[in-house]
């Protein structure tokens, strides 16, 4: 198992980390490795997810993600939490479930999330990652938080004080 975690600590550096080392996906995954995070579609295939990191930084130059706290194992799985963040200063990116942005928008995206790895004879067959994609999609502006007076209204009535960090309805509006 812990070849396993050094495979995978390799992989969080070198495929996600600044710089990245692009031959890392011929070296350390398989020939149909398949990578989903909810954020992005889903990829198969070393060509495939090679051509969304080189897309991914040519959009985001700073990309970086990082390792936080210890990797958890058992068996061919090894379990990682991170954080990621990057500055959108490159060109258009439309990999974005949510929609694209158009190129050098400056926005900055910082969050993070959970990934679990399935390793087949030492090499990565599988990445299934959930993210904090609502942080990363209202940081890009490609969703907003819908104005007050909406929320207020919603079926239900209003959502309870300091929800989501809005104001709660002043209590001589009730």
């Amino acid at each position: 198992m812990q070849d396993n975690k050094n495979i995978v600590a390799r992989w969080f550096k070198e495929f996600w980390g600044n710089p990245w080392n692009p031959r890392i996906v011929n070296e350390l995954a398989t020939s149909d490795i398949f990578v989903h995070y909810p954020m992005h579609k889903p990829k198969k295939g070393r060509a495939a997810v090679q051509k969304f990191m080189t897309e991914f930084r040519d959009a985001f130059p700073d990309l970086n993600f990082l390792g936080v706290g210890n990797l958890i194992a058992d068996g061919d799985f090894v379990v990682g939490r991170w954080e990621g963040r990057g500055t959108h200063t490159g060109q258009a990116f439309s990999d974005f479930r949510m929609g694209s942005i158009p190129a050098a928008s400056g926005r900055k995206m910082k969050f993070a999330g959970t990934t679990v790895l399935r390793l087949e004879n030492g090499r990565i067959a599988e990445e299934l990652g959930q993210e904090d994609a609502l942080s990363a999609m209202l940081q890009l502006g490609l969703i907003c938080l819908p104005e007050l007076e909406l929320a207020q209204a919603r079926p239900g009535g209003p959502l309870p004080r300091g929800w989501n960090n809005m104001a709660g309805p002043s209590e001589t509006g009730r």
